[in-house]
């Protein structure tokens, strides 16, 4: 088994470009692709891609905030004493490795963003504390544990399915979340994988002469300035802690009386990104030392900025010229009712190399594989499910989801994919193994 790892880290750090020139390969391809099996002309080709490259704009921002937002509170003190306390458990790498894996596969069954963060954030620590620690290897394991993503609380597909006026009502009505991400069927498969990426992250983790060393100029943080003797009006804002205080309590109340409403795991990306960003400014206590936080952190998100206009674009190649719906239909002309959740499964995988977004897979995939749900007599809800595990399946060697991880973390995808091949090939037989048994 290390010597397959061996083999996957050597190909990745030799083959796989950055995370930005994969994104405009995978361009070039959606649009050869679409050219050649479509009926759509050139002209009409590029129009799609053009609508659709700004079409996630918005979500760009919000991923760029996980990113700033959790670095900052990061670099606070009570979080890096609480870092501290955790990253002292593990005594050698695959025991930081196997912990980083289990904590964030439980973080990101709660809420993705969440799970990336303290990933990151979790390895940056243990590189200071662990001797002979693999970083690489570590911020991997951290990204293996990402793989649950889809099955969990944040999970795209059957929070869609769950609310009323959804693409496919229609054909399905709503679908309680009891029955999909809260059904026994996918708490065992969720349960069977985070439990046991932390051992394959065990076996697989590097022997000593393979162990890379990690460059200390990764994990330095700026020291803060002092605090001037003497202040100025304008200084004596910057450093007031009541103002401060002031502004946490205002966010404190909305976030009391939004989860009284919501219910304390209805967590939105916005509100995570809310809660990290008030728990930052809360906890560095001074204005201005938030402000220098951000302006550190704002770093980690430059990868970002640019790679996402260009999965916008892609995404509207697949949706407009109907690349996409080919893809899905051909996986259905071949389905029976017992096979097509786990076919599903594998167009939902393929697709994400295209389309790494779980509300983008519903909008290509949603209404067609809903359709033939209903016209092979295939349980609706465990459909939707296989869509979740393609989409979960193949992120671990797509860098679109690692950005933000990675940015926390300053590797590049070509760091950490040698390693989370592996994960994907485990759980890729646990989710198709568990598609395979009668729900």
């Amino acid at each position: 088994m290390k010597g397959l790892v061996r083999f996957f880290v050597n190909v990745m750090q030799k083959y796989l470009p950055d995370a930005y020139l994969f994104a405009v390969i995978l361009t070039f391809a959606a649009v050869l692709a679409a050219w050649a099996l479509t009926d759509k002309s050139l002209i009409e080709i590029l129009n799609s891609w053009g609508n659709g490259l700004w079409g996630i704009l918005g979500f760009a921002m919000q991923m760029i905030l996980i990113v700033v937002t959790g670095h900052t509170m990061a670099s606070s003190r009570p979080v890096k004493r609480l870092l501290a306390a955790l990253a002292s458990i593990p005594k050698d790498n695959a025991g930081a490795g196997m912990l980083c894996a289990l904590v964030a596969g439980i973080a990101s069954w709660i809420n993705w963003g969440f799970g990336l963060i303290v990933a990151a954030l979790l390895a940056r620590e243990m590189a200071r504390k662990v001797k002979g620690m693999d970083y690489a290897f570590v911020v991997a394991a951290g990204y293996g544990g990402f793989i649950i993503w889809h099955a969990g609380l944040s999970g795209s597909v059957p929070l869609a399915i769950a609310t009323k006026g959804h693409l496919a009502e229609k054909l399905i009505g709503v679908i309680p979340t009891t029955s999909t991400m809260f059904s026994i069927p996918n708490l065992l498969i969720s349960a069977a994988m985070i439990l046991s990426v932390p051992l394959l992250i065990k076996l697989i983790a590097p022997s000593k002469e393979d162990v890379r060393v990690v460059d200390p100029a990764l994990l330095i943080e700026p020291e803060e300035p002092e605090e001037p003797k003497v202040k100025t009006p304008a200084q004596r804002l910057e450093y007031s802690r009541l103002v401060t205080l002031l502004l946490g309590a205002m966010g404190v109340v909305y976030l009391a009386r939004y989860f009284y409403i919501n219910g304390a795991l209805n967590l939105s990306l916005n509100i995570v990104i809310f809660v990290f960003m008030w728990l930052g400014i809360i906890m560095h206590g001074t204005p201005i030392a938030y402000v220098r936080a951000v302006a550190e952190a704002i770093k980690g998100g430059a990868g970002i900025a640019v790679q996402f206009p260009l999965y916008g674009g892609i995404q509207g190649i697949m949706v407009g010229t109907g690349l996409g719906a080919m893809l899905v239909s051909w996986f259905v002309s071949i389905s029976t009712s017992f096979t097509f959740p786990f076919f599903a499964y594998i167009a939902s995988g393929i697709l994400n190399f295209f389309v790494p977004s779980g509300g983008g897979h519903w909008v290509v995939m949603g209404q067609i594989c809903m359709e033939a749900a209903v016209q092979l007599s295939a349980a609706p809800s465990k459909v939707a499910m296989a869509i979740a595990y393609g989409d979960q399946w193949t992120n671990m060697v797509q860098p679109f989801w690692a950005l933000p991880l990675l940015g926390i973390a300053r590797l590049g995808p070509r760091d950490i994919m040698g390693y989370t091949c592996m994960v994907m090939i485990w759980g890729g037989i646990i989710m198709g193994v568990g598609l395979l048994i009668p729900w």
